[in-house]
């Protein structure tokens, strides 16, 4: 199920689903430990002696943002329960708050007792095991806590701080749904403190009258002791919680609109999303510099494991992707980051932890017939250099650089030059960018043709030109035996794969894939090559999702999440990634303005297929549109900026022609 709603600060992340349900809350990282595990936290209304969760079938419900904010803008109208709420949600960008503000209005022409409930299913640390939920009466709130993570929920209207009633009891066990269904009758029995596997439900009150609207805010602080979170409550209410939103809300306009950028003669919708795009990509980032993939628990029913990592390939290419909307400092702590988790031989593993340590992985260490192996993704590696080359090249930030120059750049370029095979030049085998085979990927080696050339950039940089040649010479071998090897003459376009056999064989891999846009797009060769335009044109053909839905897929016959067998008419789901890295191919290749106006519609095409709110999935049905696996996959909106900023930069070389006599003229 899609998160529709992620809200951050860098320590704090907060998801919502399609049905307004906080679903997961992640805390002290972004990524790591999730203290809800999906469960999900209710929000519901009492009015009448009726009872309705927001997650009901009759609720009307508009799940969005605020313009160029974190801030969310929720609309719940229940024609049954004749009420209409109007919901703003904030993580502090300061304090670890979650704020939530809330406008009931009455629609009944007759004065009525709303009452308002707000249920907390913790899962602290990952586990529900040991937990505490108690009544506070210091300060009219429900804790929860264990070892040292600490919840304290609070609520307050016009006529009262705290909640006019609760309750704290046992979840899971025995049967036992939770406390929220002791709310439904509209009364809370009191349990002041349950242990174990626990939950608790709040309530409050808000008398309003005939076609009036009233207002209530909730919060919940969270920190490492039971101080942190008192200390964040008591500021909460001493300077109000609208001052909390407020100055949340002003915090992300400023940090949007810091870096001015020109969207050329792009629609609104298009412009709009970019900016959402920057928004929803920052909330995935933790502020120690882990760049996580995607964070939606839901993906953990499938494999009991999740997106929730960092992946230096997405990480690099985020990066390069804040790097191009001027969002420099940014990326800074993503690339210590690096720094600090690459090995000593100077490789990166498969995936780490938001706090640095080694992630799950499924990629041996040995071969089926007894051979080590080094189980690595060889492009994460290179594209961290490539994406820090674009960095600098930017930003010429050159003592920072000279803090990763020895362990990162240098120890990852002579890994790479060593890591060929004597006989081709090409890198040896390693696993492909999406995980599922083992060889010498298109892919990969344009990454590491472009990591080499990153580095030999660098050593230019610090005069140390003997280590330049080396990495250039490493680099345009790899180049002409990309040529050699994987282009295949009689097909006229590359090959997305060789492996390479004991006695010298190799077998070729045919399979149409859209990650050899990465030839081009990475450097090694143009737009316009002949080999490239074959390539793309075959990919374009043969990829597209034939339905009215359309988009791009990954690959031939992709049988990840995969919905149809008809291989001809939907070779795929449609990826996001993959429809725009067509689009920044015929982007590269436009000669005019008219040209360049037709890669508009596929930058249209993303928008319309993205939830109401702007989160964009990994991919989407073929037929119906509906989000596929994780949501928001960070790096969907990292190539909707990288995209958007290709368009504005060729915009910009296809006008100067026609602006040049106009402005000698001025």
């Amino acid at each position: 199920m899609p998160r529709d709603l992620p809200i951050a600060n860098g320590r704090l992340l907060v998801n919502f689903d399609h049905s307004y349900l906080l679903r997961d809350l992640y805390f002290p990282y972004v990524g790591m430990e999730n203290q809800t595990l999906g469960h999900a936290s209710r929000f519901g209304v009492w009015v009448d002696g009726q009872f309705a969760w927001v997650d009901a079938a009759d609720w009307q419900r508009e799940l969005a943002y605020e313009e160029d904010t974190l801030v969310s803008d929720v609309r719940l109208l229940n024609e049954r329960l004749r009420l209409r709420l109007r919901c703003h949600d904030a993580v502090d960008f300061d304090r670890d708050v979650y704020l939530r503000r809330i406008d009931v209005e009455n629609l009944s022409s007759e004065s009525r007792e709303i009452r308002l409930f707000f249920h907390h299913n913790f899962h602290i640390s990952g586990t529900e095991v040991g937990d505490t939920a108690y009544f506070d009466p210091r300060h009219q709130a429900l804790v929860h806590y264990k070892g040292r993570r600490w919840f304290l929920c609070n609520a307050v209207t016009d006529g009262r701080q705290g909640w006019a009633q609760f309750a704290t009891g046992t979840k899971e066990v025995d049967g036992r749904e939770g406390t929220w269904r002791d709310a439904e009758d509209g009364h809370l029995e009191g349990n002041p403190i349950a242990q174990g596997s626990v939950d608790s439900t709040g309530g409050i009150d808000l008398p309003l009258k005939a076609n009036e609207t009233g207002t209530a805010f909730y919060w919940v602080c969270i920190g490492e002791q039971y101080y942190d979170v008192e200390r964040d409550n008591d500021t909460v209410l001493q300077r109000g919680p609208e001052a909390f939103i407020e100055r949340t809300r002003n915090y992300w306009k400023a940090w949007i609109h810091e870096k001015h950028s020109s969207f050329a003669d792009l629609p609104d919708e298009v412009c709009r999303m970019y900016r959402r795009s920057l928004l929803i990509l920052r909330t995935q980032i933790d502020e120690r510099g882990g760049i996580l993939a995607a964070n939606d628990s839901d993906i953990s029913q499938f494999a009991r494991d999740t997106y929730s990592y960092v992946w230096p390939r997405d990480g690099a290419l985020v990066a390069y992707a804040l790097v191009r909307a001027g969002h420099v400092d940014t990326t800074r702590r993503f690339f210590l980051f690096c720094r600090d988790i690459i090995s000593r031989p100077g490789f990166m593993l498969h995936k780490y932890n938001p706090d640095g340590s080694l992630g799950s992985s499924w990629h041996p260490w040995v071969t089926r017939d007894g051979w080590a192996q080094l189980p690595v993704q060889e492009d994460e590696t290179a594209l961290v250099l490539f994406s820090l080359w674009e960095r600098y090249r930017r930003h010429h930030d050159v003592e920072f650089v000279a803090q990763l120059y020895l362990k990162l750049i240098k120890s990852a370029a002579d890994w790479m030059v060593e890591y060929r095979d004597e006989r081709t030049h090409l890198p040896k085998h390693s696993w492909d960018l999406w995980e599922e085979r083992r060889g010498v990927l298109a892919f990969t080696v344009a990454a590491v043709w472009a990591g080499l050339q990153a580095a030999a950039h660098f050593t230019d940089t610090f005069g140390e030109t003997e280590l330049s040649a080396k990495y250039r010479q490493a680099a345009d071998e790899i180049r002409a035996a990309t040529i050699e090897h994987l282009y295949d003459r009689e097909l006229g376009r590359f090959l997305r794969m060789l492996v390479f056999h004991e006695d010298g064989s190799f077998t070729k891999d045919r399979t149409l894939d859209s990650s050899m846009w990465a030839l081009f797009k990475f450097g090694m060769f143009s737009a316009d090559d002949p080999m490239i335009v074959g390539t793309m044109e075959a990919i374009e053909r043969r990829l597209t999702v034939k339905t009215s839905v359309g988009g791009v897929a990954r690959y031939e016959n992709d049988y990840y999440h995969q919905v149809s067998s008809d291989i001809d008419q939907v070779p795929g789901n449609p990826w996001f990634i993959c429809t725009l890295w067509i689009t920044q191919w015929h982007i590269a290749r436009a000669k005019s303005l008219g040209e360049l106006q037709k890669c508009v519609a596929a930058l249209q095409w993303v928008q319309q297929h993205g939830l109401p709110s702007g989160v964009l999935a990994e991919q989407v049905d073929p037929y119906s549109g509906a989000p596929l696996s994780v949501s928001p996959l960070t790096w969907s909106h990292a190539e909707v900026l990288l995209t958007i900023h290709d368009y504005v930069d060729k915009y910009r070389d296809l006008a100067a022609p026609t602006l040049a006599p106009a402005a000698a003229n001025d």
